[in-house]
């Protein structure tokens, strides 16, 4: 069973590779991943204290330095 189980997963990604081409097959593969953490949490941690005018200047500090 487990040989049938490849040969469908292989076959699968080479019908989604033929289709998509690779990076649209990643980007189909990500959509079903499970993810991990709480982003609400995550994000307020990340973020706590920061201004509008804090992002503002990093944003103008990576176009000054072509990172942007």
């Amino acid at each position: 069973m487990n040989s049938n189980l490849s040969a469908i997963r292989q076959a699968g990604f080479k019908a989604l590779t033929n289709e998509l081409g690779a990076a649209g097959t990643v980007l189909f593969i990500r959509q079903f991943e499970n993810g991990y953490g709480n982003y609400t949490e995550e994000r307020e941690d990340m973020l706590n204290g920061v201004t509008l005018e804090d992002i503002v200047a990093s944003i103008n500090e990576r176009k000054k330095a072509g990172t942007a």
